[in-house]
């Protein structure tokens, strides 16, 4: 779209609705972007710590499991 285009399109809403309208319209839609930022922002954030949980299970469960492999090994060398 050029800038003919948006013009026009601008005296149309400001025909239609009036000056006294649009500014709660805006307001509204502006108030309503922010929110659905901070939607995808904290959904981002849940992912994350999800992920971050995951691999330190994972990683616990490694230690766990070496752990356990060098105790039976010891036993098996002491002859216990």
């Amino acid at each position: 779209m050029g800038m003919k285009e948006l013009l026009v399109i601008l005296v149309i809403v400001l025909v239609v609705f009036g000056t006294k309208k649009i500014r709660p319209i805006l307001s509204d839609l502006g108030a309503g972007v922010k929110d659905f930022k901070k939607a995808m922002a904290e959904g981002d954030n849940e992912e994350e710590e999800k992920r971050l949980k995951a691999l330190a299970n994972t990683a616990r469960d490694a230690d766990f499991s070496t752990d356990k492999k060098s105790e039976v090994k010891t036993e098996q060398k002491s002859g216990v």
